[in-house]
């Protein structure tokens, strides 16, 4: 390769690399836009009301779950379903068999979250089959099953960092919390702690739908990023970046994306969002990405207008001298 060759190619990997040196400090919600939007199967109504959604990193897939609790559903991240696998609440004692939260553990480990009790249940994900929730470990995040009714955990996300829980409670009042769960079967621990509070307005949010870790997105490794959460409001429609102290980072507004009700968000290695909204009597519920565009750094111009400038330069030597008439 040409010194010249060289000179481009490294300007072209450090423009495509500014995004996550970027990224490093926040993720910046501000750099993105939707970049896709894809109709999911309603799987005799289990694929309908999707109200919870999870990525998978060991499988590059998604997870989600409607909130009829008929069952969790495995796609591409496109939209495709990839598999899926039925719930049987017999013997839980659930009023409402109300899936509202889900994340991904890792070798196919999945947390549901019953939100009108609070309970989160471990399960292991086999395509076809059926998790009989009774018989599956699980916690009481709040170290109560007492019903909090339709107000109740709408969101979690796992720290794989050190094994910690970030859950939200809807409204009445809306709650941030931090939780270490210990899963065992008829019912294991739970030590919570509330981050956060309050009747209304918490964020500057009418209530709140689901929260997401950001510790698994690379460019942030490392990082005082890694800490950010994403908080999500279906009733604000809105999604902030929040820190631990619960300053407010940056934030994308949701107003436009659909009329249907987005309810959850995950996150993959890369920085892109997933987002999953229900039907809302459109008849399909629905998969949003978004995904960022890096915002090139003041050096990484200057090397490539020096690259351009010196291809200009290389093409004006070569042109041939004009000649005298």
């Amino acid at each position: 390769m040409t010194p010249l060759l060289r000179l481009l190619a490294l300007s072209s990997a450090l423009l495509c690399g500014v995004g996550q040196v970027q990224a490093a400090t926040s993720l910046d919600l501000s750099r993105y836009a939707v970049t896709g939007s894809y109709a999911l199967d309603t799987l005799s109504g289990m694929g309908l009301e999707a109200s919870a959604i999870t990525y998978a990193r060991d499988r590059g897939s998604l997870f989600f779950v409607g909130d009829e609790g008929l069952g969790v559903v495995e796609i591409s991240r496109t939209g495709q379903t990839l598999g899926s696998m039925a719930f049987n609440w017999a013997g839980t004692g659930s009023t409402h068999s109300d899936a509202e939260g889900l994340t991904y553990l890792g070798g196919g480990q999945l947390v549901v979250v019953d939100e009108r009790p609070q309970i989160a249940y471990r399960f292991g994900f086999s395509n076809g089959g059926t998790a009989a929730l009774s018989s599956q470990p699980w916690a009481a995040i709040t170290g109560s099953t007492a019903s909090v009714g339709n107000v109740g955990t709408e969101g979690i996300s796992y720290d794989a960092r050190d094994g910690s829980f970030f859950s939200v409670k809807q409204d009445n009042p809306a709650v941030l919390r931090q939780s270490t769960l210990t899963f065992a079967a008829g019912g294991g621990t739970a030590a919570t702690t509330e981050l956060f509070s309050g009747s209304s307005s918490l964020f500057g949010l009418n209530s709140l739908s689901d929260v997401q870790t950001l510790a698994g997105v690379d460019p942030l490794a490392g990082t005082l990023a890694a800490d950010h959460l994403l908080v999500l409001s279906l009733d604000s429609k809105k999604l902030l970046e929040i820190d631990r102290s619960g300053n407010l980072l940056s934030s994308f507004d949701l107003s436009g994306v659909t009329t249907q009700a987005i309810e959850g968000v995950t996150i993959d290695e890369l920085g892109t969002i997933y987002l999953a909204a229900e039907d809302s009597g459109t008849g399909a519920s629905r998969l949003f990405v978004l995904s960022a565009s890096p915002v090139p750094e003041p050096e990484s111009w200057a090397l490539l207008t020096g690259g351009l400038a010196l291809i200009g330069w290389r093409a004006r030597r070569r042109q041939p001298a004009s000649r005298p008439a």
